[in-house]
Parts: C-alpha cells; structure tokens; sequence
C-alpha cells in the first residue's frame, strides 16, 4: 500500500466542529435524509429547509457497526444497510492511517451501502473496483482511496453521493483511471485529488460525468500535471455558489516528498479538459 502523507496535496488537518456549526447557522449543505430508495442512480433533489439545500439519500433498511475492516471479493450487496465503524476503526476526523471500513480486493463491486458517521477511512479499492449507489453521510478521513497500481486498472464510482468532506472525498493515491458519473457531493473540500506527495507516483486520469455540486467547496479535480495526469469534465452542476469559488480543476506540480506546488486552474486542453458547456453553475 503506498505511503500518505499528512500534508497538502493529501491532508489538512481541520477540527469539525466549527464546520459542523457552520452548517447548523446555514451554510449550504447535503443532508442524507430518509426519502428515496438506494436503487436509483441518483438522489433525488430536495427543497430547503432554513437556508439549507436538502438532497433526499437512501433510507437505510437496517444498521450494522464495523469493529474491523471487512474484506470484499466479488460483489457485496449491502441492500441499504448503514455501516458505521465501532472499536479499532472508530475514527471520523482528519487523522492520517485511519483503518478503512471496506477494503474491495482487485475487480470487487460494493453496491447499496449506506456509510454512517464515523466512516473511519471509508472504503480502500486495491486494484480495479465498482462503487455502485454508495452514500457517505459524514465522511471521515476519506470516502474512499484508489490504491492500483496498474495502468489499466479502472476505478468507477456510478450512482451514490457524499456530504461533510473536511478535505478529500476521493483520494487516488493509485494508477490508472478513476470515473465518476451520476454523483451528487456537497460541504466538501475536493472531490477527487490525485496525490500530491506520495512517494510512489503514477500518472492518473479522472472522468467527471454528470456531477452535482453544492457549496461550500472547494476544488472538483485536484491532478499533478507534471506527472502527465487528466481530467475530463461533463455534464457538471454546481449549485449555492454564485462567486463561483468552487474550482472545476486545479493543477499542481507534483512530488515524491515535500510539499506539492500549487499551479493554475485553466482548462487547458491537455490535463484540465472541459468546456464552459460542461459546467453550469446554478
């Protein structure tokens, strides 16, 4: 597994609990509420309730607490079922080396999973993985790290949402490509990072297709464009955000130790690949 670091480009440390009280004043956010069933491939939008934007997740049909990683091979149906770490793994803030609550073995699929709060470190794909309708509620360290380290290795995230990210939602610490499609995320610090100070790098690409955002946020796609890396956006809405602070793909230069640079934000055809059609803010 490789190696994380604590600093930029994969972590910073933050205290949740002036985030959580933002979102109590009335920040915007995503609230996974009890309204619609896991089986579609999104959540379905929902109205606002004192400012708050709500999108209505999956109503989990039963609740299981994790005192260990559990370890998937072939397909886990989870049949909506809330998963919550417990004992060893009961971690929910920003600490580095967090246990994973689901650790998906090379061409795994986890399919309608409801991850509660604590999340610990979400789930680890070691290779080539499916995430299919997944919610995380809170997310802890992670939602989920992309560890493969082949080239051809395919990571596809269809379906599911995630809300309250202090920092990383999806980190690709791995190789190959990673896809998004049909995701909803709000009160997030980035969606997807390719690592910055890994002291095993790859070039990675991303896919972003018919993403919804809602603020605050921070970055979509954060890739190294020194190590040849990608990111193809499609079909983006971001909602809450008429500043426009949130930043569809920013570039860094990338590094083995230290502390990544950061570059610009341009699409520029070559790493940031999207167009003004691609991306509306509402």
């Amino acid at each position: 597994m490789t190696a994380r670091s604590p600093h930029s480009g994969h972590r910073r440390s933050q205290n949740r609990t002036p985030l959580i009280a933002a979102v109590a004043a009335g920040v915007l956010s995503l609230a996974i509420a009890a309204q619609a069933a896991l089986a579609t491939d999104r959540p379905q939008a929902g109205g606002t309730a004192a400012g708050v934007r709500v999108l209505a997740g999956p109503q989990a049909a039963s609740e299981v607490q994790l005192t260990a990683t559990r370890r998937v091979t072939g397909v886990f149906d989870g049949g909506r079922t809330r998963f919550t770490a417990a004992g060893a793994p009961a971690g929910d803030g920003q600490e580095e080396g967090q246990d994973p609550l689901f650790e998906l073995a090379d061409g795994a699929v986890l399919k309608n999973v409801v991850l509660g709060a604590p999340a610990a470190d979400g789930v680890h794909c070691l290779g080539s993985c499916t995430l299919e309708n997944v919610f995380w509620e809170d997310v802890g360290e992670d939602a989920a790290t992309f560890l493969g380290e082949s080239a051809d290795a395919r990571y596809v995230v269809n379906g599911g949402g995630a809300a309250r990210a202090a920092d990383k939602v999806f980190q690709f610490n791995g190789a190959g490509t990673l896809t998004v499609r049909n995701f909803e995320v709000a009160d997030f610090g980035k969606l997807v990072r390719s690592c910055g100070n890994c002291s095993k790098q790859f070039r990675r690409d991303v896919v972003l297709e018919n993403v919804t955002a809602t603020a605050p946020g921070g970055e979509l796609v954060g890739i190294n464009g020194n190590f040849g890396d990608t990111a193809r956006l499609s079909g983006i809405t971001v909602l809450g955000d008429p500043d426009r602070e949130i930043v569809p793909c920013q570039k860094f230069r990338g590094v083995t130790g230290g502390e990544p640079e950061k570059l610009d934000a341009t699409a520029d055809g070559v790493n940031c690949v999207f167009g003004q059609a691609d991306i509306r803010f509402g």
